[in-house]
């Protein structure tokens, strides 16, 4: 649906518009902007977050589940409150690079979570084997482990470049020009929709070239197996000499994307001088986030279900293309997406417009990537010979479904759905165009008074917006924490029980 409304729209602009637009030389500059960003905040994300996994997973650090919690929790700092953090404590904080520092810090766990599940879920034999052909510890890492949790680790940087791709708080307060940002200032300074849906056309290509690259690199195969966890997991690493930079590993890691985010937040609240908290309007703000964050996860669960069950189950060249169309939707502006839905709202069903189900079918077209990664991650690791056993034993394809494929891959599609309604509440500019009109959420309120300079009135909608966004974050790190715990009791049984986590599913 967006772009067949940017398509209508930039044909309404004609072929003189669209010279006009791509002869410009800050378009091109604004498009290598973004997609070196993107690249470079997934490229870091990876070549941090894979050894952060790993510490928090393979090695014998201290305090290990609090850790696992430290570094998962950064998911819930929204990327313009950690904007207006890091700004608002280093003046002169703005640019390319600290757009990359910002984008890095918020997106971290992404990589982290599937990362850690997915070690956790691998058989240390392949390394071990490795390691008594001659190999060192890192070389058989590389060789033996790595290609085998690389979808994980792909899928997460996949995420992250799509994020930083659809970005427009962040960069609008690091004063980065990006295409999100001239997208959002073509609309709003002379309304010219067809230069900017033009501009939102050259954005969806990107997109689908970084969900083309990420396809490439995740191959063809097939990484379901039987057993619901790894047989044994390998006894804890040792650093040695590794030991302090991998606590400083740790610690920049959470100072970077927890600790000055909220130490700014609570600064602005102690100095400022706006006016007293209206203690209401917060807890309503709050339970609006929150109820909104449920519909659009719900939303985008159905919507994922189809797509993903295709591209998990059923390979072809109809289901990648289904798969790659999904992503389009992730990496465009959320002003682009709202008003490709406020242009059917308001044409075709006037009735729903400005209603919450309006506004949760435009989180579905948000945020359906993340649906639908966890659904075809899921239902990729449920080995179709189980399927057939149950088809042998009278059931139709309906029940081989529900009681078979969806009842074992239900545990990662509920973790993709927590991380749906995680990103949902963190939304802004979708949620400013379509919301009910009165209703306000965490974020809408948080900006609002953010853009008229009342950054301590601002200060209690950052922090509760980060508060509540946590509950979500620490419920998908708690199957870590607990199969942590597991851990430091002795090897698990994967006969006697079922210790898998949500994202080891995901992450296969």
């Amino acid at each position: 649906m967006p772009v067949v409304y940017l398509a209508i729209r930039a044909i309404e602009g004609g072929t003189a518009t669209a010279q006009t637009v791509f002869s410009q030389p800050s378009v091109w500059q604004a498009a290598g902007t973004s997609l070196s960003l993107s690249f470079l905040v997934a490229l870091t994300t990876v070549g941090i977050g894979v050894p952060v996994a790993w510490l928090v997973v393979r090695s014998a650090i201290e305090l290990r589940r609090l850790w696992i919690v430290l570094v998962v929790l950064p998911l819930a700092v929204p990327s313009f409150v950690g904007a207006f953090a890091w700004a608002s404590m280093f003046p002169g904080f703005s640019g390319f690079w600290a757009a990359w520092l910002v984008f890095t810090a918020v997106t971290l766990p992404y990589v982290i979570l599937p990362t850690a599940a997915a070690l956790r879920s691998i058989d240390p034999a392949h390394e071990e084997v490795a390691r008594t052909l001659g190999l060192r510890a890192v070389p058989a890492f590389l060789r033996a482990a790595l290609p085998q949790i690389w979808p994980a680790v792909g899928g997460g940087a996949l995420l992250v470049a799509l994020y930083v791709l659809s970005d427009f708080g962040a960069v609008s307060i690091l004063r980065v020009d990006t295409l999100s940002r001239a997208i959002f200032a073509s609309y709003r300074s002379s309304f010219d929709r067809s230069s900017a849906a033009m501009l939102a056309l050259l954005l969806a290509l990107l997109a689908m070239l970084v969900v083309a690259v990420e396809q490439r690199a995740r191959g063809r195969a097939q990484r379901s197996r039987l057993a619901t966890s790894a047989p044994r997991q390998p006894p804890p690493t040792y650093l040695g000499a590794w030991k302090i930079p991998s606590y400083a590993l740790l610690c920049g890691v959470v100072v970077i994307g927890l600790v000055v985010p909220i130490s700014s937040t609570i600064r602005q609240l102690v100095e400022g001088t706006s006016a007293a908290l209206d203690t209401a309007d917060l807890v309503n703000a709050a339970l609006t986030s929150a109820w909104y964050g449920f519909v659009g996860m719900v939303v985008a669960l159905a919507l994922a279900l189809p797509v993903g069950l295709l591209a998990g189950r059923y390979p072809s060249r109809l289901s990648r293309s289904l798969e790659r169309f999904s992503f389009v939707g992730h990496a465009l502006p959320g002003v682009v997406v709202g008003l490709s839905i406020v242009f059917v709202g308001t044409r075709l069903v006037p009735g729903l417009y400005q209603t919450v189900a309006l506004l949760g079918f435009a989180y579905g077209v948000l945020f359906l990537p993340k649906a639908a990664a966890a659904v075809r991650g899921s239902v990729a690791t449920v080995p179709p010979v189980l399927e057939d056993v149950a088809r042998t034993l009278g059931y139709s394809p309906a029940q081989t479904f529900v009681r078979v494929t969806l009842r074992l891959a239900s545990p990662g599609i509920a973790a993709g759905a927590l991380l749906v309604l995680l990103t949902v509440m963190k939304e802004l500019p979708a949620t400013l165009m379509l919301r009910p009109t009165g209703e306000n959420t965490l974020a809408t309120r948080l900006w609002s008074l953010s853009e008229v300079g009342a950054y301590a009135a601002a200060a209690p909608y950052s922090l509760a917006l980060i508060a509540i966004g946590a509950i979500p974050a620490f419920v998908l790190a708690v199957p870590l924490v607990r199969a942590s715990k597991d851990r430091a009791g002795g090897p698990s049984n994967p006969v006697a029980r079922n210790d898998s986590t949500p994202w080891e599913v995901v992450a296969q």
